[in-house]
């Protein structure tokens, strides 16, 4: 199910006759994730959940990560088939949070941060599954990570684990879960970039993928466009850092181009 530490998730030449639909947000790793499935699956089709977060913006970066990664393998664009937007705006209703607000971001006293979302993940992979036992597909990839996270519960190896079982037997039938990110941080998670789709994918999700909490595409940094001090901006601002210090090409020296 999880790409292994021992396991190598970059040059692992694989074919595999399956169809994937990659659960797509318009972030970094997300957006590795569908590099990483256009690598290996006969057809693949996204789909994103459009729940009222305050970083929407990154809905607005989907179309561009996909025709970006059309134009850098041919293969791949072959593979790339429909995109799907569903209205997931019922998680506002339930409780708002700090993704779904303007609260300040803090941490809980159960040191959990409010930019959690309460089941958004099991319910992303539940809508995810619907839609792929309707497209007739039979592997969903989500980006999710318990190396480098926030300490999110559904971001976890088991909880993906237990959410394959129960989706598997709920729609009697076989549904994988992918996250080839599972085990890896996000140095890591750009060197999977570079070996998936060499400098040119590197630098199209590093200029066109979101990650900020807070939404701001207008502030540039070498990793990329974002506040720089929430946690998400910190978290792949760190990531891009090791990256440079390891990558065989001076990605450091070069300035963002925005």
């Amino acid at each position: 199910m999880s790409v292994h530490p021992s396991d190598n998730p970059f040059t692992k030449a694989m074919t595999d006759k399956r169809q994937a639909l990659v659960l797509f947000s318009g972030g970094q790793d997300s957006s590795t994730c569908l590099a990483w499935a256009l690598e290996r699956y006969e057809h693949v089709e996204t789909i994103g959940f459009d729940y009222g977060q305050r970083h929407a913006v990154e809905l607005q970066c989907r179309g561009l990560l996909r025709d970006g990664m059309k134009r850098i393998n041919p293969h791949w664009s072959y593979k790339l088939g429909q995109d799907h937007l569903v209205d997931a705006k019922v998680i506002g209703d339930i409780g708002q949070t700090a993704m779904t607000s303007e609260a300040a971001i803090r941490i809980h006293a159960n040191g959990l941060p409010n930019t959690f979302v309460p089941g958004r993940n099991l319910l992303f992979l539940t809508l995810a599954a619907a839609m792929a036992y309707r497209r007739g597909l039979q592997v969903l990839v989500t980006g999710v990570c318990e190396t480098d996270y926030s300490g999110y519960p559904d971001c976890r190896d088991d909880a993906m684990k237990a959410q394959q079982v129960a989706l598997s037997l709920g729609m009697d039938r076989s549904i994988v879960i992918e996250t080839p990110l599972m085990w890896i941080d996000k140095a890591m998670t750009w060197h999977m970039c570079l070996a998936l789709g060499g400098e040119p994918l590197v630098e199209l999700i590093r200029d066109q993928s979101h990650s900020c909490y807070l939404g701001e595409r207008h502030i540039a940094h070498a990793w990329g466009q974002g506040c720089g001090h929430c946690p998400a901006c910190e978290l792949r601002a760190k990531g891009w850092e090791r990256f440079v210090m390891q990558a065989p090409i001076s990605f450091g020296k070069k300035s963002p181009r925005y």
